[in-house]
Protein backbone atom coordinates (compact mmCIF):
# COMPACT_ATOMS: atom_id res chain seq x y z
CA UNK A 1 0.00 0.00 0.00
CA UNK A 2 1.84 3.36 -0.99
CA UNK A 3 2.56 5.27 1.53
CA UNK A 4 1.84 2.97 4.51
CA UNK A 5 1.91 -0.50 5.55
CA UNK A 6 -0.60 -3.47 6.02
CA UNK A 7 -0.50 -5.21 10.03
CA UNK A 8 -1.54 -8.84 9.93
CA UNK A 9 -3.00 -10.07 12.92
CA UNK A 10 -1.15 -12.83 14.35
CA UNK A 11 1.96 -10.09 14.45
CA UNK A 12 1.12 -6.54 14.59
CA UNK A 13 3.61 -3.99 14.54
CA UNK A 14 1.54 -1.65 16.11
CA UNK A 15 4.41 0.15 17.86
CA UNK A 16 3.80 2.67 20.58
CA UNK A 17 0.39 2.96 21.25
CA UNK A 18 0.45 5.42 23.96
CA UNK A 19 3.01 7.33 26.06
CA UNK A 20 4.56 5.37 29.15
CA UNK A 21 3.51 1.80 27.15
CA UNK A 22 6.22 -0.33 26.01
CA UNK A 23 5.78 -1.89 22.52
CA UNK A 24 5.91 -4.73 23.38
CA UNK A 25 2.77 -4.71 25.68
CA UNK A 26 0.88 -2.50 22.90
CA UNK A 27 0.07 -5.87 20.33
CA UNK A 28 -1.65 -7.87 23.32
CA UNK A 29 -3.69 -4.32 24.80
CA UNK A 30 -5.20 -3.81 21.32
CA UNK A 31 -5.85 -7.29 20.54
CA UNK A 32 -7.78 -7.46 24.07
CA UNK A 33 -9.63 -4.45 23.40
CA UNK A 34 -10.70 -5.95 19.62
CA UNK A 35 -11.58 -9.58 21.71
CA UNK A 36 -13.59 -7.87 23.82
CA UNK A 37 -16.48 -6.40 20.96
CA UNK A 38 -17.25 -10.11 20.44
CA UNK A 39 -15.58 -10.12 17.05
CA UNK A 40 -12.87 -12.89 16.28
CA UNK A 41 -11.51 -11.73 13.27
CA UNK A 42 -10.05 -14.74 11.09
CA UNK A 43 -6.15 -14.69 10.11
CA UNK A 44 -6.93 -13.26 7.01
CA UNK A 45 -8.26 -10.23 8.25
CA UNK A 46 -5.74 -6.82 8.52
CA UNK A 47 -5.84 -3.70 9.99
CA UNK A 48 -4.11 -0.57 7.74
CA UNK A 49 -1.96 1.38 9.48
CA UNK A 50 -1.08 4.33 7.93
CA UNK A 51 2.97 5.10 8.21
CA UNK A 52 3.93 7.93 9.97
CA UNK A 53 0.38 8.48 10.96
CA UNK A 54 -1.78 8.67 14.44
CA UNK A 55 -0.88 5.90 16.87
CA UNK A 56 -3.82 3.00 16.68
CA UNK A 57 -4.89 4.47 20.42
CA UNK A 58 -5.85 7.68 18.54
CA UNK A 59 -7.05 5.41 15.88
CA UNK A 60 -9.41 3.76 18.19
CA UNK A 61 -10.24 7.37 19.88
CA UNK A 62 -11.00 8.69 16.95
CA UNK A 63 -13.43 5.63 15.61
CA UNK A 64 -15.20 6.15 19.02
CA UNK A 65 -15.55 9.92 18.64
CA UNK A 66 -17.18 9.27 15.13
CA UNK A 67 -20.21 7.06 16.47
CA UNK A 68 -20.12 9.85 19.49
CA UNK A 69 -21.10 11.97 16.56
CA UNK A 70 -24.12 10.09 16.18
CA UNK A 71 -25.26 10.14 19.03
CA UNK A 72 -24.37 6.39 19.42
CA UNK A 73 -22.06 6.22 22.37
CA UNK A 74 -23.48 2.59 24.04
CA UNK A 75 -22.33 0.58 20.94
CA UNK A 76 -19.09 2.17 19.84
CA UNK A 77 -17.27 -1.58 20.39
CA UNK A 78 -20.24 -3.46 19.20
CA UNK A 79 -20.08 -1.20 15.98
CA UNK A 80 -16.51 -1.28 15.35
CA UNK A 81 -15.41 -3.83 12.96
CA UNK A 82 -11.78 -5.01 11.44
CA UNK A 83 -11.71 -3.35 8.13
CA UNK A 84 -10.29 -5.82 4.90
CA UNK A 85 -7.49 -4.46 3.22
CA UNK A 86 -9.04 -0.39 1.60
CA UNK A 87 -8.29 -0.88 -2.69
CA UNK A 88 -5.25 0.01 -3.53
CA UNK A 89 -5.17 3.22 -6.46
CA UNK A 90 -2.72 2.68 -8.97
CA UNK A 91 -0.37 4.78 -9.96
CA UNK A 92 -1.16 8.11 -11.08
CA UNK A 93 -4.87 7.49 -10.33
CA UNK A 94 -6.63 10.36 -8.44
CA UNK A 95 -9.74 9.82 -5.54
CA UNK A 96 -12.62 11.90 -6.38
CA UNK A 97 -12.96 14.61 -2.83
CA UNK A 98 -15.88 13.79 -0.75
CA UNK A 99 -18.57 16.54 -1.44
CA UNK A 100 -18.77 16.70 2.38
CA UNK A 101 -15.23 17.52 3.27
CA UNK A 102 -14.76 19.62 0.85
CA UNK A 103 -12.91 23.79 1.45
CA UNK A 104 -15.39 26.08 2.90
CA UNK A 105 -17.52 28.24 1.32
CA UNK A 106 -15.74 31.89 0.50
CA UNK A 107 -16.75 33.96 3.38
CA UNK A 108 -17.85 33.53 7.34
CA UNK A 109 -20.96 30.98 7.18
CA UNK A 110 -21.52 32.32 10.54
CA UNK A 111 -23.13 35.70 9.00
CA UNK A 112 -26.13 35.78 7.96
CA UNK A 113 -27.12 38.45 4.65
CA UNK A 114 -30.86 38.16 4.47
CA UNK A 115 -33.41 41.36 5.02
CA UNK A 116 -37.03 41.13 6.82
CA UNK A 117 -38.46 41.41 2.88
CA UNK A 118 -36.34 38.50 1.99
CA UNK A 119 -37.47 36.41 5.04
CA UNK A 120 -41.05 37.32 4.71
CA UNK A 121 -41.48 36.09 0.80
CA UNK A 122 -40.42 33.12 1.57
CA UNK A 123 -43.55 31.93 2.24
CA UNK A 124 -46.91 33.14 3.46
CA UNK A 125 -49.35 29.81 5.05
CA UNK A 126 -52.44 30.34 6.06
CA UNK A 127 -54.30 28.42 8.58
CA UNK A 128 -58.14 28.53 8.56
CA UNK A 129 -60.74 26.73 10.40
CA UNK A 130 -63.04 24.50 9.39
CA UNK A 131 -66.00 22.99 10.49
CA UNK A 132 -66.15 20.62 13.65
CA UNK A 133 -66.16 16.83 12.77
CA UNK A 134 -67.91 14.67 15.12
CA UNK A 135 -65.34 11.80 16.20
CA UNK A 136 -65.96 8.43 18.54
CA UNK A 137 -66.86 10.15 21.27
CA UNK A 138 -65.73 14.14 21.02
CA UNK A 139 -65.77 16.68 18.51
CA UNK A 140 -62.50 17.53 16.96
CA UNK A 141 -60.87 20.48 14.87
CA UNK A 142 -59.44 20.97 11.40
CA UNK A 143 -57.26 23.18 9.53
CA UNK A 144 -56.90 23.84 6.47
CA UNK A 145 -53.36 24.82 6.02
CA UNK A 146 -52.21 26.74 2.20
CA UNK A 147 -48.77 27.26 1.50
CA UNK A 148 -48.05 29.95 -0.88
CA UNK A 149 -44.29 28.67 -1.86
CA UNK A 150 -45.63 25.14 -2.26
CA UNK A 151 -49.25 26.02 -4.15
CA UNK A 152 -50.38 23.37 -1.57
CA UNK A 153 -53.29 23.57 0.37
CA UNK A 154 -53.62 20.32 3.12
CA UNK A 155 -55.60 19.40 6.05
CA UNK A 156 -54.09 19.36 9.53
CA UNK A 157 -55.34 18.69 13.19
CA UNK A 158 -53.42 19.52 16.32
CA UNK A 159 -52.19 16.76 16.98
CA UNK A 160 -50.10 16.78 13.39
CA UNK A 161 -48.87 20.02 14.54
CA UNK A 162 -47.73 18.42 18.19
CA UNK A 163 -45.34 15.64 15.82
CA UNK A 164 -43.98 18.32 13.72
CA UNK A 165 -42.86 20.44 16.67
CA UNK A 166 -41.21 17.35 17.70
CA UNK A 167 -39.10 16.89 15.09
CA UNK A 168 -38.10 20.41 14.87
CA UNK A 169 -37.18 20.23 18.21
CA UNK A 170 -35.47 16.77 17.64
CA UNK A 171 -33.41 17.71 13.95
CA UNK A 172 -32.85 21.27 15.27
CA UNK A 173 -32.10 21.25 19.06
CA UNK A 174 -29.90 24.37 18.82
CA UNK A 175 -32.28 26.70 16.95
CA UNK A 176 -35.20 28.86 17.46
CA UNK A 177 -38.59 26.64 17.80
CA UNK A 178 -41.28 28.15 18.47
CA UNK A 179 -43.66 27.14 21.20
CA UNK A 180 -47.61 25.17 20.00
CA UNK A 181 -50.84 27.06 21.87
CA UNK A 182 -51.63 25.02 24.35
CA UNK A 183 -54.05 22.00 23.64
CA UNK A 184 -57.48 21.84 23.77
CA UNK A 185 -59.05 21.68 26.77
CA UNK A 186 -62.57 20.17 27.71
CA UNK A 187 -65.57 22.43 26.97
CA UNK A 188 -63.47 24.78 24.87
CA UNK A 189 -65.73 28.36 23.69
CA UNK A 190 -64.65 29.00 19.69
CA UNK A 191 -63.02 32.41 21.67
CA UNK A 192 -60.05 29.51 22.79
CA UNK A 193 -60.41 27.42 19.26
CA UNK A 194 -59.60 31.21 17.49
CA UNK A 195 -56.96 32.20 19.28
CA UNK A 196 -55.43 28.53 19.00
CA UNK A 197 -55.80 28.74 15.14
CA UNK A 198 -54.34 32.37 15.21
CA UNK A 199 -51.48 30.81 17.46
CA UNK A 200 -50.53 27.66 14.95
CA UNK A 201 -50.78 30.18 11.84
CA UNK A 202 -47.95 32.46 13.84
CA UNK A 203 -46.31 28.98 14.62
CA UNK A 204 -46.11 27.88 10.73
CA UNK A 205 -44.90 31.01 9.34
CA UNK A 206 -42.37 31.61 11.57
CA UNK A 207 -40.92 27.93 11.04
CA UNK A 208 -41.62 28.43 6.95
CA UNK A 209 -39.40 31.33 6.77
CA UNK A 210 -36.82 30.12 8.98
CA UNK A 211 -33.90 29.31 6.56
CA UNK A 212 -32.41 26.24 8.15
CA UNK A 213 -36.30 24.66 8.44
CA UNK A 214 -37.34 26.10 5.39
CA UNK A 215 -35.07 23.61 3.73
CA UNK A 216 -35.86 20.48 5.47
CA UNK A 217 -38.01 17.85 4.57
CA UNK A 218 -40.04 17.76 7.26
CA UNK A 219 -41.77 21.18 6.39
CA UNK A 220 -42.34 19.98 2.84
CA UNK A 221 -43.80 16.75 4.29
CA UNK A 222 -46.02 19.22 6.57
CA UNK A 223 -47.23 21.66 4.24
CA UNK A 224 -47.62 19.39 1.00
CA UNK A 225 -48.09 16.26 1.93
CA UNK A 226 -51.99 14.39 1.27
CA UNK A 227 -51.96 10.87 2.76
CA UNK A 228 -53.43 9.47 5.43
CA UNK A 229 -51.10 9.49 7.91
CA UNK A 230 -48.81 12.64 8.13
CA UNK A 231 -47.65 11.66 11.73
CA UNK A 232 -45.92 8.35 10.72
CA UNK A 233 -44.50 10.45 7.49
CA UNK A 234 -43.10 12.91 9.76
CA UNK A 235 -41.44 10.05 11.89
CA UNK A 236 -39.95 8.26 9.30
CA UNK A 237 -37.95 11.35 7.51
CA UNK A 238 -36.25 11.82 10.61
CA UNK A 239 -35.52 8.34 11.67
CA UNK A 240 -32.07 7.47 11.73
CA UNK A 241 -31.06 11.15 10.07
CA UNK A 242 -29.69 12.68 13.51
CA UNK A 243 -29.72 16.27 14.32
CA UNK A 244 -27.99 19.14 12.67
CA UNK A 245 -25.01 19.10 14.23
CA UNK A 246 -24.46 15.63 12.70
CA UNK A 247 -25.38 16.73 9.53
CA UNK A 248 -23.30 20.14 9.42
CA UNK A 249 -20.21 20.11 7.49
CA UNK A 250 -19.39 23.31 9.44
CA UNK A 251 -20.32 21.22 12.66
CA UNK A 252 -16.37 20.01 13.28
CA UNK A 253 -15.41 23.53 12.78
CA UNK A 254 -18.12 25.89 13.97
CA UNK A 255 -15.31 27.05 16.70
CA UNK A 256 -13.15 28.49 14.12
CA UNK A 257 -16.10 30.96 13.07
CA UNK A 258 -17.01 31.73 16.13
CA UNK A 259 -15.63 35.71 17.39
CA UNK A 260 -13.00 35.20 20.62
CA UNK A 261 -15.79 37.07 22.80
CA UNK A 262 -18.34 35.24 22.04
CA UNK A 263 -19.67 34.36 25.54
CA UNK A 264 -19.48 37.78 26.63
CA UNK A 265 -21.66 38.86 23.07
CA UNK A 266 -23.76 35.61 24.29
CA UNK A 267 -24.39 37.35 27.59
CA UNK A 268 -25.30 41.12 26.15
CA UNK A 269 -27.90 39.66 23.64
CA UNK A 270 -29.46 37.49 26.11
CA UNK A 271 -29.89 40.73 28.06
CA UNK A 272 -30.74 42.99 24.91
CA UNK A 273 -33.61 40.22 24.01
CA UNK A 274 -35.15 39.99 27.61
CA UNK A 275 -35.41 43.97 27.40
CA UNK A 276 -36.97 44.01 24.23
CA UNK A 277 -39.29 40.97 24.83
CA UNK A 278 -40.50 42.86 27.78
CA UNK A 279 -40.88 45.66 26.11
CA UNK A 280 -43.14 44.33 23.30
CA UNK A 281 -45.00 42.37 25.99
CA UNK A 282 -46.01 45.98 27.63
CA UNK A 283 -46.72 47.03 23.75
CA UNK A 284 -49.43 43.87 23.12
CA UNK A 285 -51.20 44.35 26.45
CA UNK A 286 -51.53 48.22 25.34
CA UNK A 287 -52.69 47.19 22.00
CA UNK A 288 -55.03 44.70 22.89
CA UNK A 289 -57.02 47.02 25.33
CA UNK A 290 -57.41 49.23 22.77
CA UNK A 291 -58.77 46.83 20.23
CA UNK A 292 -61.13 45.40 23.17
CA UNK A 293 -62.11 49.77 23.97
CA UNK A 294 -62.77 50.01 20.35
CA UNK A 295 -65.02 47.07 20.31
CA UNK A 296 -66.53 47.80 23.57
CA UNK A 297 -67.05 50.82 21.85
CA UNK A 298 -68.68 49.55 18.48
CA UNK A 299 -71.43 47.94 20.96
CA UNK A 300 -71.95 50.66 22.97
CA UNK A 301 -72.83 52.86 20.06
CA UNK A 302 -75.10 50.16 18.44
CA UNK A 303 -77.20 50.09 22.12
CA UNK A 304 -77.02 53.42 21.90
CA UNK A 305 -78.38 53.47 18.54
CA UNK A 306 -81.09 50.68 19.16
CA UNK A 307 -82.24 53.08 22.00
CA UNK A 308 -83.01 55.51 19.80
CA UNK A 309 -85.04 53.91 17.61
CA UNK A 310 -86.75 52.27 20.79
CA UNK A 311 -87.37 55.49 21.93
CA UNK A 312 -88.76 57.05 18.52
CA UNK A 313 -91.24 53.95 18.07
CA UNK A 314 -93.01 54.45 21.56
CA UNK A 315 -96.59 53.91 20.81
CA UNK A 316 -97.76 54.94 24.32
CA UNK A 317 -100.34 57.92 23.84
CA UNK A 318 -99.86 61.33 25.69
CA UNK A 319 -102.20 62.34 28.50
CA UNK A 320 -104.25 64.91 27.94
CA UNK A 321 -102.18 67.53 29.73
CA UNK A 322 -99.43 67.02 26.90
CA UNK A 323 -101.99 67.37 24.26
CA UNK A 324 -100.25 70.77 23.06
CA UNK A 325 -97.07 68.97 22.20
CA UNK A 326 -98.49 65.73 20.51
CA UNK A 327 -97.33 67.32 17.09
CA UNK A 328 -93.63 68.14 18.56
CA UNK A 329 -93.32 64.77 20.18
CA UNK A 330 -94.26 62.86 16.98
CA UNK A 331 -92.09 64.61 15.09
CA UNK A 332 -89.19 63.47 17.98
CA UNK A 333 -90.35 59.92 17.44
CA UNK A 334 -89.61 60.11 13.65
CA UNK A 335 -86.52 61.66 13.64
CA UNK A 336 -85.05 59.58 16.26
CA UNK A 337 -85.87 56.13 14.46
CA UNK A 338 -83.56 58.06 11.61
CA UNK A 339 -80.21 58.56 13.92
CA UNK A 340 -80.59 54.95 14.68
CA UNK A 341 -79.03 54.29 10.94
CA UNK A 342 -76.24 56.45 12.01
CA UNK A 343 -75.47 55.34 14.83
CA UNK A 344 -75.41 51.26 13.67
CA UNK A 345 -73.31 53.16 10.91
CA UNK A 346 -70.92 54.43 13.90
CA UNK A 347 -70.49 51.31 15.01
CA UNK A 348 -69.50 49.73 12.27
CA UNK A 349 -66.99 51.90 11.13
CA UNK A 350 -65.48 51.21 15.13
CA UNK A 351 -65.79 47.66 14.86
CA UNK A 352 -64.03 47.76 11.70
CA UNK A 353 -60.90 49.75 13.15
CA UNK A 354 -61.19 47.04 16.01
CA UNK A 355 -60.79 44.33 13.94
CA UNK A 356 -58.18 45.64 11.53
CA UNK A 357 -55.85 46.69 14.60
CA UNK A 358 -56.37 42.79 15.96
CA UNK A 359 -54.97 41.65 12.71
CA UNK A 360 -52.47 44.59 11.62
CA UNK A 361 -50.96 45.28 15.00
CA UNK A 362 -51.88 42.92 17.90
CA UNK A 363 -51.06 39.69 15.72
CA UNK A 364 -48.05 40.99 14.63
CA UNK A 365 -46.84 42.04 18.15
CA UNK A 366 -47.49 38.35 18.83
CA UNK A 367 -45.40 36.76 16.05
CA UNK A 368 -42.71 39.01 17.29
CA UNK A 369 -43.18 38.17 20.73
CA UNK A 370 -43.36 34.15 19.77
CA UNK A 371 -40.02 34.81 17.80
CA UNK A 372 -38.79 36.22 20.89
CA UNK A 373 -39.89 33.87 23.21
CA UNK A 374 -38.41 31.32 20.71
CA UNK A 375 -35.14 32.54 21.55
CA UNK A 376 -35.19 32.84 25.34
CA UNK A 377 -35.61 28.59 25.62
CA UNK A 378 -33.55 28.55 23.15
CA UNK A 379 -30.85 30.08 25.80
CA UNK A 380 -31.97 27.82 28.25
CA UNK A 381 -31.65 25.05 26.78
CA UNK A 382 -27.94 25.86 25.72
CA UNK A 383 -27.56 26.39 29.72
CA UNK A 384 -29.03 23.52 31.10
CA UNK A 385 -28.22 21.14 28.56
CA UNK A 386 -25.30 21.33 26.15
CA UNK A 387 -23.19 23.59 28.37
CA UNK A 388 -24.65 21.38 31.42
CA UNK A 389 -23.53 18.34 30.02
CA UNK A 390 -19.98 19.62 28.73
CA UNK A 391 -19.62 20.74 32.54
CA UNK A 392 -20.69 17.71 33.98
CA UNK A 393 -18.26 15.57 31.37
CA UNK A 394 -15.32 17.28 32.03
CA UNK A 395 -16.01 17.27 35.42
CA UNK A 396 -15.94 13.31 35.57
CA UNK A 397 -13.13 13.12 33.02
CA UNK A 398 -10.96 14.87 36.02
CA UNK A 399 -11.90 12.93 38.25
CA UNK A 400 -10.21 9.93 36.03
CA UNK A 401 -7.13 11.94 35.25
CA UNK A 402 -6.74 12.25 39.15
CA UNK A 403 -7.54 8.16 39.38
CA UNK A 404 -4.99 7.34 36.48
CA UNK A 405 -2.12 9.88 38.13
CA UNK A 406 -2.73 8.07 41.39
CA UNK A 407 -2.57 4.99 40.18
CA UNK A 408 0.74 5.99 38.71
CA UNK A 409 2.30 7.64 41.68
CA UNK A 410 1.48 4.65 43.83
CA UNK A 411 3.05 2.45 41.39
CA UNK A 412 -0.18 0.17 40.59
CA UNK A 413 -0.98 -2.35 38.13
CA UNK A 414 -1.86 -0.53 34.48
CA UNK A 415 -5.03 0.21 33.85
CA UNK A 416 -7.03 -3.18 32.71
CA UNK A 417 -9.14 -3.30 29.32
CA UNK A 418 -12.42 -2.27 31.14
CA UNK A 419 -10.40 1.16 32.28
CA UNK A 420 -8.97 1.56 29.08
CA UNK A 421 -12.56 1.87 26.99
CA UNK A 422 -14.16 3.74 29.52
CA UNK A 423 -11.37 6.30 28.96
CA UNK A 424 -12.17 5.84 24.99
CA UNK A 425 -15.30 6.82 25.55
CA UNK A 426 -14.91 9.28 28.04
CA UNK A 427 -12.66 11.11 25.91
CA UNK A 428 -15.02 10.89 22.79
CA UNK A 429 -17.64 11.88 24.75
CA UNK A 430 -15.57 15.11 26.33
CA UNK A 431 -14.30 16.25 22.68
CA UNK A 432 -18.41 15.27 21.28
CA UNK A 433 -19.71 17.65 24.15
CA UNK A 434 -17.32 20.36 23.52
CA UNK A 435 -17.69 20.21 20.02
CA UNK A 436 -21.81 20.65 20.30
CA UNK A 437 -21.69 23.29 22.77
CA UNK A 438 -19.19 25.68 20.42
CA UNK A 439 -22.22 24.32 17.58
CA UNK A 440 -24.76 25.30 19.99
CA UNK A 441 -22.76 28.61 20.52
CA UNK A 442 -22.71 29.02 16.41
CA UNK A 443 -26.23 28.15 15.97
CA UNK A 444 -26.93 30.75 19.03
CA UNK A 445 -24.91 33.53 16.80
CA UNK A 446 -27.07 33.27 13.96
CA UNK A 447 -30.60 32.93 15.24
CA UNK A 448 -29.41 36.36 17.15
CA UNK A 449 -28.93 37.31 13.95
CA UNK A 450 -32.59 36.35 12.71
CA UNK A 451 -33.83 38.20 15.68
CA UNK A 452 -32.36 41.52 14.68
CA UNK A 453 -33.44 40.84 10.86
CA UNK A 454 -37.12 40.98 12.51
CA UNK A 455 -36.79 43.74 14.65
CA UNK A 456 -37.85 46.43 11.19
CA UNK A 457 -41.12 44.84 11.87
CA UNK A 458 -41.41 47.26 14.40
CA UNK A 459 -41.97 49.80 11.68
CA UNK A 460 -44.44 48.12 10.15
CA UNK A 461 -46.52 47.74 13.23
CA UNK A 462 -45.95 51.20 14.09
CA UNK A 463 -47.41 52.21 9.89
CA UNK A 464 -50.02 49.74 10.75
CA UNK A 465 -51.32 51.37 13.90
CA UNK A 466 -51.14 54.66 12.72
CA UNK A 467 -52.88 54.18 9.20
CA UNK A 468 -55.66 52.28 11.39
CA UNK A 469 -56.27 55.35 13.48
CA UNK A 470 -56.37 57.73 10.50
CA UNK A 471 -58.73 55.96 8.67
CA UNK A 472 -60.59 55.18 11.45
CA UNK A 473 -61.38 58.37 12.82
CA UNK A 474 -61.29 59.79 8.87
CA UNK A 475 -64.02 57.64 8.36
CA UNK A 476 -66.08 57.79 11.73
CA UNK A 477 -65.24 61.48 11.43
CA UNK A 478 -67.54 61.57 8.32
CA UNK A 479 -70.51 60.11 9.55
CA UNK A 480 -70.31 62.62 12.65
CA UNK A 481 -70.46 65.29 10.31
CA UNK A 482 -73.13 64.13 8.43
CA UNK A 483 -74.89 63.72 11.76
CA UNK A 484 -75.05 67.05 12.96
CA UNK A 485 -77.26 68.76 10.42
CA UNK A 486 -79.48 66.45 11.23
CA UNK A 487 -79.45 66.94 15.28
CA UNK A 488 -79.84 70.68 14.30
CA UNK A 489 -82.84 70.53 12.79
CA UNK A 490 -84.24 67.63 15.59
CA UNK A 491 -83.85 70.19 18.81
CA UNK A 492 -84.84 73.54 16.58
CA UNK A 493 -86.64 75.71 19.05
CA UNK A 494 -89.69 77.49 17.95
CA UNK A 495 -89.94 79.15 14.36
CA UNK A 496 -86.91 77.23 13.42
CA UNK A 497 -84.65 78.75 16.03
CA UNK A 498 -81.51 77.03 17.02
CA UNK A 499 -81.67 74.99 20.64
CA UNK A 500 -79.95 77.07 23.49
CA UNK A 501 -76.36 75.96 24.69
CA UNK A 502 -75.21 74.60 28.06
CA UNK A 503 -78.47 76.10 29.07
CA UNK A 504 -77.63 79.39 28.65
CA UNK A 505 -79.92 81.53 26.55
CA UNK A 506 -79.27 82.66 22.75
CA UNK A 507 -77.12 86.06 22.62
Amino acid sequence: MPGGRTCRWKEPPFGNLSAGRESGDTPDLVRLIILRTGISPPNSCEIPVQAGGPSVFQELASLCWGFALKGDLKSHFQLFRIREDPPVPQVGEQRAPDAGRMQMPPGNPLLLSLTLQELLARDVVQVELIPEKKGLFLKHVEYEVSSQRFQSSVYRRYNDFVVFHEMLLQKFPYRMVPALPPKRMLGADREFIEARRRALKRFINLVARHPPFSEDVVLKLFLSFTGPDVQNKLKESAQYVGDEFVNCKLAARAKDFLPADIQAQFAISRELIRNVYNSFYKLRDRAERMVSRAIDSAADLLVFGKELSTLGSDTTPLPSWAALSSSTWGSLKQALRGLSVEFALLADKAAQQGKQEENDVVEKLNLFLDLLQSYKDLCERHEKGVLHKHQRALHKYSLMKRQVMSAAAHNREPESVEQLESRIVEESVIQTMELRNYFSLYCLHQETQLVHVYLPLTSHILGAFVNSQIQGHKEMSKVWNDLQPKLRCLFAGPHGSPPPQDGLPPH
